[in-house]
């Protein structure tokens, strides 16, 4: 793989690991209509999904360094509410993300053969659609992630779950559950995010191991992808948490719709 191509995976990877589109069901509908095997670099895709994660480690750096100062910080001090705030947003972390594991666990295997059915990938895409499309219209909620309380934990963890579905996006579900729920828009994107991390690198740890077959002599490539998924992952977080903010959601919708339209169409006809 040249500079070139590597740039442009990690371009693709930092653009659709966080917005609400499903990086998975495009997957599915490219190998499907582009003849796309998959990549038997597994090295390179774990590079790519090292520069997302550190992405979001870099652009929440200080909101992680505050979480985990509170961790060791149980002195009765002026900032003891706030630290007590950032042990349940950890608590919560946790919760959501083995609620997710569960799911995981429970439905994993049964749902592999949906990579293998472009058709009905296409029609999650239609469903992504609505889901990111509805949240717009929820009104703005009081309620701060720290105080979201262990049932919204648990159902922003199983709603997180669905995107094991190729076709359902993991930051739309999470997102718009957030919302559903009554939970602050800055901090319902906020936890999506946070919630990222460990669902990026329990998504990968299993590939971890192929970091030991590193080439040297692939370094100009690796470094390219791995800068260009982190570049473009960084902006594309900045860029999600506004349209969050100002309600803007549904323009992600429309493309889901589209693309979901176009590629039943293309497979009722045979292609």
């Amino acid at each position: 793989m040249n500079i070139f191509e590597s740039i442009f995976m990690g371009i693709i990877q930092g653009l659709t690991e966080f917005i609400p589109v499903s990086s998975s069901g495009h997957l599915v509908l490219l190998q499907h209509f582009l003849g796309w095997g998959e990549s038997e670099n597994i090295l390179f895709e774990v590079i790519l999904h090292l520069g997302t994660l550190f992405a979001v480690l870099l652009y929440f750096h200080k909101t992680i360094w505050e979480l985990i100062k509170s961790l060791f910080s149980w002195k009765n001090t002026v900032n003891r509410e706030i630290h007590r705030k950032n042990r349940n947003l950890i608590v919560y972390l946790v919760i959501s993300t083995l609620f997710t594991g569960v799911y995981y666990y429970f439905f994993g295997d049964a749902f592999r053969d949906i990579y293998q059915m472009p058709m009905f990938v296409a029609s999650l895409l239609l469903v992504t659609g609505i889901i990111i499309f509805v949240s717009d219209f929820f009104r703005e909620g009081d309620i701060p992630a720290s105080n979201m309380g262990f049932l919204r934990a648990i159902t922003i963890g199983l709603c997180q779950g669905m995107a094991i579905l190729p076709g359902i996006s993991r930051s739309g579900t999470t997102i718009s559950s957030s919302l559903a729920m009554g939970i602050k828009r800055k901090d319902a994107a906020q936890y999506s995010f946070l919630l990222s991390i460990p669902a990026i690198i329990a998504a990968n740890i299993s590939e971890f191991k192929a970091l030991v077959n590193f080439e040297v002599g692939q370094m100009q490539s690796y470094l390219a992808g791995f800068i260009s998924s982190f570049v473009v992952g960084y902006l594309i977080i900045a860029f999600l948490i506004r349209m969050i903010e100002s309600n803007r959601l549904k323009y992600f919708a429309y493309y889901c719709w589209i693309i979901g339209l176009i590629s039943i169409l293309l497979l009722s006809l045979g292609l």
